[in-house]
């Protein structure tokens, strides 16, 4: 049965997006069986992954609300081993049309049900908002990956998020958790960086992942390309960091099956 792990936070620019694709890029080199679902009507993780979002016939919208099976959504991408539920623009309208249906927050879970076995990891690329939409996706995950920026907002707005996660975790989810808090865009020259870091890792202690995620120009440029930073550049230090993370992950639910020492050649 395959692990549904959201990226959630309701701050906008953190690396949500960012961080869903080039960590499941990494675990399907990896040769993990991954899945990418796309809960952002802005549609980064589609466009970031060499889609073209005008041409998306079905997305993630049929699934909520029409009831299409999510397999027949499901688009193969450029990488061996990792799909993508791509979104469309439509998914704005999406939470006025849920209001009236009958179990509105497990929607996205009910549709994943049948495809959940498929895969080893299903990663969901939320929103920055705290809406149904990703409520939805709360309800539907097993964790949550928490991403927080390197900058001096970066605990702003935790609170809320953490205290809906307990809402979640009290009224529909009881199973869900916390997988980590990831620290992004690091930049260790800078004093704020080190600063958040240590602060971050104050209050949240071994929530946080150990990996670090740092500024790096190639991993901003990847998306650009409609591809993961691993296909765009493997040597950047933005396609280590989420190799790195992405081993991090597997050792942190017991997946050891997988060599840390693992050499990963990418043509």
């Amino acid at each position: 049965m395959g692990k549904i792990i959201s990226l959630a936070n309701q701050k906008g620019g953190v690396g949500k997006t960012t961080t869903t694709i080039n960590l499941a890029a990494s675990l399907a080199v990896l040769e993990q069986k991954v899945l990418i679902i796309d809960a952002d009507p802005q549609a980064n993780s589609t466009s970031g992954l060499g889609f073209d979002v005008r041409n998306v016939q079905s997305s993630i919208y049929e699934c909520i609300i029409d009831e299409v099976d999510a397999q027949k959504v499901v688009l193969k991408t450029a990488i061996d081993n990792l799909d993508l539920i791509p979104s469309h623009i439509d998914l704005v309208g999406a939470e006025i049309e849920m209001l009236n249906l009958p179990n509105r927050e497990k929607v996205l879970k009910n549709s994943l049900e049948k495809i959940k076995d498929n895969y080893d990891f299903i990663f969901i690329d939320c929103s920055p908002s705290l809406g149904l939409i990703t409520v939805n996706a709360l309800t539907a995950s097993d964790s949550i990956i928490i991403p927080v920026q390197c900058e001096y907002f970066a605990l702003e707005g935790l609170g809320k998020l953490l205290n809906t996660i307990k809402i979640i975790q009290n009224r529909l989810n009881p199973e869900l958790a916390i997988e980590g808090f990831l620290l992004t865009m690091f930049d260790g020259r800078l004093n704020l960086s080190n600063q958040v870091y240590e602060e971050v890792k104050h209050h949240f202690q071994e929530m946080v992942f150990d990996t670090v995620i740092q500024r790096n120009v190639k991993l901003s440029e990847a998306p650009s390309y409609g591809k993961p930073a691993i296909l765009y550049d493997a040597s950047s230090k933005g396609a280590i960091n989420h190799m790195n993370l992405a081993r991090e992950i597997l050792q942190r639910n017991s997946m050891t099956q997988m060599s840390q020492e693992k050499n990963v050649v990418i043509n």
